[in-house]
């Protein structure tokens, strides 16, 4: 920093305040050192300014080790996110059932400012962390030591009741739903709002096929038990994969989607749009929860008041071709 400050014709204090992202530093001179920067190949030593300052400007990430939409995309959000906010980003993966608070442990030890926890299965508690820096949960809920910690999540619940009473106003009975495992907590919310839309329309409640794991395979699976009963007209699936699934299982059986079988998916994948029929689905912004997860992480880090919650946190309804007015099978 000396070098930099000597480079750049002004004080070490400027350099910090450069660095760092301070204000109160005129254009010109912020230029000038960064200019200086880069020509000196200048890098923060991380070690010294903890011990200067207690910080480290690092954030750390535990999450599920799965290439399943869903994690996937808070993942690559909450990177983005951290970035953004000026801090260096760790990860920390888990397998599923393991729990997070060991993989927590490894990034304290590492030394970070907060912890964000991408945890999507319920493993029987609350994530505990014996730590008093902030924790946020993506989640699930949140117990630390400290008592610092926050969720941040889409409302999925409300979420499922958008689908159901979807299919509801296209004028059917009821609807079927082929549920995720039921120890994720997203897909105890799609169940739990599927159920509130049917009692609230007074429309009976069918009973749930096999759970399915996610995939479309055992969306496949459902559709086929599905298809036997000539009296399924709508499902909505906890996620698009399986819906994938069930559209397959269907055109096997003889019935078409939407004339025969109306489908609605959850999680609006890249692919949703281009399928045929284009699936209706349940778009959650995985941007706009992850980026307001570090803002009110950030914020309690930084001793600053919490941000309000965006409205990117609610889940929307994409109306496509998979979806249409009720009509007897064999029409």
């Amino acid at each position: 920093m000396t070098e930099v400050a000597r480079a750049a014709g002004v004080s070490q204090k400027t350099v910090s305040r450069v660095v760092n992202g301070e204000p109160h530093v005129s254009p010109e001179v912020r230029d000038r050192v960064l200019r200086a920067v880069r020509e000196l190949d200048y890098r923060p030593n991380t070690a010294a300014r903890a011990l200067l300052l207690g910080r480290y400007r690092r954030i750390g990430v535990v999450s599920l080790g799965s290439a399943l939409h869903g994690p996937t995309s808070l993942l690559f959000g909450l990177e983005t996110a951290v970035r953004r906010a000026g801090y260096a980003f760790a990860l920390a993966t888990t397998e599923e059932g393991q729990g997070s608070a060991v993989a927590a442990e490894s990034l304290l030890e590492q030394g970070v400012d907060g912890v964000v926890l991408v945890e999507p299965v319920d493993v029987g508690t609350p994530a505990r962390l014996h730590t008093d820096l902030p924790v946020v949960g993506l989640c699930g809920p949140v117990d630390t030591a400290g008592g610092r910690s926050a969720v941040v999540r889409s409302d999925g619940v409300a979420g499922a009741r958008l689908a159901t009473e979807h299919l509801l106003a296209l004028g059917h009975r009821t609807v079927w739903h082929v549920p995720g495992p039921r120890n994720w907590f997203g897909a105890r919310d799609r169940v739990q709002g599927w159920r509130e839309a049917l009692a609230a329309a007074g429309a009976p409640e069918p009973p749930l096929p096999a759970e399915g794991d996610w995939t479309p395979a055992s969306g496949y699976a459902a559709g086929r038990e599905l298809a036997r009963l000539p009296d399924v007209t709508a499902v909505f699936a906890a996620n698009d994969d399986m819906a994938i699934g069930l559209v397959r299982a269907f055109a096997e059986a003889g019935l078409t989607v939407p004339h025969d079988v109306s489908v609605v998916g959850f999680d609006d994948i890249p692919a949703a749009a281009y399928l045929s029929p284009p699936l209706t689905t349940l778009r959650q912004d995985f941007a706009a929860v992850t980026a307001h997860a570090v803002a009110v992480l950030t914020a309690t880090i930084e001793n600053r008041p919490p941000p309000p919650e965006p409205t990117g946190l609610a889940v929307e309804l994409r109306v496509r071709g998979s979806t249409a007015p009720v009509r007897a099978r064999g029409w």
